[in-house]
C-alpha cells in the first residue's frame, strides 16, 4: 500500500494522517460507551477479550453463546489455483456456473451454449446468497438458497471472441443476458453435507423476468416506454449484486452496475443525457446487448435505464410471483441492503452506492410491519436519507425529499420521482460525504453497529475523516453507532449518529507515523486484508470479511476472521484464500452455525488478458476442456461441529 506524504489537491500530508488518527483513537471511548449502553438497554453482556478471543459468556440474549474461541490455523497469503481453507475444514462445491436446475435442463457445454439453455441452469459469478429455512424431509435439514448473479466474465465465458455482427455475437448476448439475474435453490443435508436437490421452489430469474414497479417512481413520466407506456413494469433485473434476507421471509436484491448494459452518445440536449453521465454509461458497453434488444440503446429508449439501479424484492416461496422495483429506496448502485426493525415494527434499511465519491443511504418506512398484505407494501412509503460525516465523529442523516432545501423544480426535482430517480445528485446536493465505494453493511449483533466495508478509491484526491486517504488503494471499514432513544435505546430513526474508522485496510509495513490502521499487534502479515467488499457476523460478533483486492494474484483474495474488540482494535486472520483471479463474496452461515457458504467469482480471471483458451487457473473443475466456473461453497468442520459461537 502506498500512501502519498502529500496528494493532489494539497488536502492529504503526514500531518492530516496523523490527525486523522489520534481523532480515531480519541473516538474510542465514546464509541465503547455507545456499545454499553447498547448492551445495558438490550440486555446482551460484553465481553472481555483476550488476545482477540472472546473469554467471557454474555448473559442470555436470544440464546448467544459467546465464550467459545475460534481456534484455527491461519491459512497463508498465496498465489495457486486451488481454494484453501484451515486444517481441520473442508470446502464443498454446491452449485457452479451452468449446473442444469432441472431435470429436463440441457447439461453443460460451453461450447453449445445459448440463452435458452443459460436460463435453465445455474447463472454465472454469483455474489449475494441468502437462506431462507424449509421443514427438514425423512430428518435431513433443508434450505432455500438465493443467489445473486451480478456480471460476465465475456473473455473466459466464450469459446469464440466477441464478433460485432452476426449469428455468434447474438448468441453471446442471449447467453450473456440469460447469466445474469437469481437463482433459487433448495439444498438439502445429509451426512453433514449439502447438495441441491429438486424442487417444485427451483426458479432463475434473468433479463427477461417480468418485474412490477412499486412506489413513488410507478408510472413516472421518466420510466414509461413505448413497450411500458404506463411505467409499472419492466423485463429484468441486471447486475445483482449483494442484499439482504427480511424477516418476512422475502430477498431484497441490489441492482450494481447497470451501466455496463446501456450504449450511450453523449450529444448535447438528449434527453436524461446527465442522468446517464451521472452513471457513466458509455459509448461501447461491456455488454452489447443493444445490437439484439434495442431497449439497450439510450438513443431510442433513454427511460429504459431509469429502470434498472433499484433494489428488487422477490418472494422466493412463490415461483409464480413478479419480482417488485421498491423504487422508495432510491436508484443508484445498489451493493445492497442492511435491514433491522425498529421496537414499533417500522423497517430501517441502511445502503451503500458502490462507486467512488457515492454516498451511504438509510430508508425508514413510514407504516411499521403487520402480517398480510400490508407486509407487501411496507417499502413503498417512507424517507430515503444521505449521510453526512463530520470530523468529530458525529454524522447527520440527511432527508431527501422533495421540496427539501435545493431539491426543488428550478434543480431539476418537479416531484419525489425524480428525486429518487437522481438520488445520487440529489445525495451531493444536500451536502451528503462522497465515500469511498460503500459495499456491503451489516449490523453487529451484539452492539447494534452497522460496519460499513469501503473497498477503494484510487482517485481520490481530497481526503477527509471518513476517507483518510488520498488515493485510498486500500479500503477501509467505517462503524457508525445508533443514536438513542429518549428511553436510552437504539435507534436506527435517529437523525444524529456517531461514527469512527474501525480499521484502515493493507498489507504492507508502513512507516513509524503510518502504523496504527487499527489491526492489533497479534494480526500478522497474512491477516492483513486489503480491499475490504463483502462480509457477514457470526452470533458472537465477530466480522468475517471478504476481500476483492488487485493483488488476488499475488496474495489471493479470501475470508478473514476479525474480532471486533473495538478498545484493542481489529485481531484479523485469514480463514480461506481464494483460487487465483477471484474475488469473495456472499459470505452467510446456517442457522446452526455448522455451515459457512460463500460465492467465488470470476475465478481464473489474473493476469493479462485471460481469456476462454488460457485462464489463471480452471478451478473448480480443473478439466482442460472447462473454462474456469464462479461457484457457490460450503464450508464445514470435518468433524460436523459448529465453528462459530450458536444458540445454546
Amino acid at each position: 500500500m502506498k500512501v502519498p506524504m502529500v496528494c493532489e489537491g494539497g488536502d492529504f500530508d503526514m500531518k492530516h494522517f496523523h490527525d486523522i488518527v489520534e481523532m480515531r483513537w480519541s473516538r474510542r471511548s465514546v464509541l465503547s460507551g455507545v456499545g454499553a449502553w447498547l448492551a445495558a438497554s438490550t440486555g446482551i453482556g460484553c465481553t472481555s477479550k483476550e488476545g482477540g478471543l472472546s473469554t467471557e459468556k454474555a448473559s442470555d440474549h436470544a440464546g448467544l453463546v459467546v465464550d467459545a474461541p475460534l481456534v484455527f490455523q491461519e491459512v497463508p497469503g498465496a498465489s495457486d489455483t486451488y481454494l484453501e481453507v484451515p486444517a481441520g475444514f473442508r470446502a464443498d462445491v454446491i452449485c457452479r456456473w451452468g449446473d442444469p436446475l432441472w431435470p429436463d435442463a440441457p447439461p453443460f457445454d460451453p461450447y453449445q451454449q445459448t440463452g435458452q439453455a443459460q436460463a435453465r441452469q445455474w447463472g454465472t459469478n454469483n455474489d449475494f446468497l441468502g437462506l431462507l429455512p424449509l421443514e427438514p424431509v425423512q430428518g435431513r435439514d433443508r434450505v432455500l438458497l438465493v443467489a445473486n448473479h451480478e456480471y460476465c466474465s465475456v473473455a473466459m465465458m466464450h469459446p469464440e471472441p466477441r464478433h460485432p455482427d452476426g449469428p455468434i455475437g447474438d448468441q453471446q448476448a442471449a447467453v450473456e443476458m440469460s447469466a445474469h439475474g437469481m437463482s433459487v435453490v433448495v439444498l438439502e443435508r445429509s451426512e453433514g453435507l449439502w447438495e441441491r436437490v429438486d424442487s417444485e421452489l427451483t426458479r432463475r430469474i434473468t433479463a427477461h423476468t417480468a418485474m412490477k414497479i412499486s412506489g413513488p417512481v410507478k408510472g413516472h413520466r421518466r420510466v414509461r416506454t413505448d413497450a411500458d407506456p404506463n411505467g409499472e413494469k419492466v423485463f429484468g433485473t441486471l447486475h445483482n449484486c449483494s442484499g439482504t434476507v427480511t424477516p418476512w421471509g422475502t430477498v431484497l436484491s441490489g441492482e450494481e452496475n447497470f451501466r455496463y448494459s446501456f450504449r450511450f452518445v453523449d450529444e448535447p440536449g438528449k434527453p436524461e443525457a446527465e442522468n446517464h453521465r451521472a452513471f457513466r454509461l458509455a459509448a461501447d458497453p461491456l455488454y452489447p446487448w443493444d445490437r439484439i434488444e434495442p431497449r439497450f440503446d439510450t438513443a431510442k429508449y433513454p427511460n429504459e435505464p431509469n429502470r434498472f439501479g433499484w433494489i428488487v424484492e422477490v418472494d422466493p416461496f412463490d415461483p409464480t410471483s413478479d419480482p417488485v422495483k421498491r423504487t422508495a429506496l432510491g436508484r443508484f448502485a445498489h451493493e445492497g441492503a442492511a435491514l433491522t426493525m425498529t421496537p414499533d415494527g417500522r423497517a430501517v434499511l441502511y445502503m451503500g452506492d458502490d462507486a467512488r465519491e457515492q454516498c451511504l443511504y438509510r430508508f425508514v418506512s413510514d407504516a411499521p410491519r403487520r402480517d398480510g398484505a400490508a407486509t407487501t407494501s411496507l417499502l413503498d412509503s417512507g424517507t430515503l436519507y444521505a449521510a453526512r460525516f463530520e470530523a468529530d465523529g458525529t454524522a447527520k442523516w440527511i432527508p431527501l425529499t422533495h421540496g427539501f432545501g435545493p431539491l426543488v423544480g428550478e434543480n431539476g426535482f418537479q416531484d419525489q420521482g425524480d428525486v429518487l430517480i437522481d438520488a445520487r445528485r440529489a445525495a451531493h446536493l444536500v451536502g451528503a460525504t462522497p465515500m469511498d465505494r460503500p459495499e456491503r453493511i451489516e449490523f453487529h449483533p451484539l452492539t447494534g453497529e452497522a460496519y460499513v466495508m469501503l473497498t477503494n478509491n484510487r482517485k481520490r484526491k481530497n481526503a477527509d475523516a471518513a476517507n483518510p486517504r488520498a488515493p485510498n488503494e486500500d479500503g477501509h471499514i467505517v462503524v457508525m453507532a445508533p443514536g438513542r432513544s429518549t428511553a436510552g435505546e437504539a435507534d436506527h430513526t435517529a437523525d444524529v449518529f456517531r461514527w469512527d474508522l474501525f480499521l484502515l485496510a493493507g498489507r504492507q509495513t508502513l512507516p513509524e507515523e503510518f502504523s496504527d490502521m487499527g489491526f492489533t499487534a497479534e494480526t500478522t502479515l497474512d491477516g492483513r486484508f486489503r480491499g475490504p467488499d463483502n462480509c457477514v457476523f457470526d452470533p458472537g460478533g465477530r466480522l468475517w470479511v471478504c476481500t476483492d483486492a488487485d493483488d488476488n494474484a499475488v496474495h489471493g483474495n479470501g475470508v478473514f476472521v476479525v474480532e471486533t474488540d473495538t478498545q484493542r482494535g481489529a485481531y484479523a486472520r485469514r480463514f480461506l484464500r481464494a483460487p487465483i483471479g477471484a474475488e469473495v463474496t456472499g459470505p452467510c452461515f446456517s442457522a446452526d452455525g455448522t455451515t459457512l457458504f460463500v460465492s467465488i467469482q470470476h475465478p481464473g480471471s489474473a493476469g493479462e488478458k485471460p481469456c476462454f483458451e488460457r485462464p489463471a487457473c480452471r478451478w473448480p473443475d480443473y478439466d482442460d476442456q472447462l473454462p474456469p466456473r464462479s461457484s457457490v461453497v460450503a464450508i464445514t468442520r470435518e468433524d460436523g461441529k459448529p465453528f462459530v459461537p450458536t444458540q445454546s
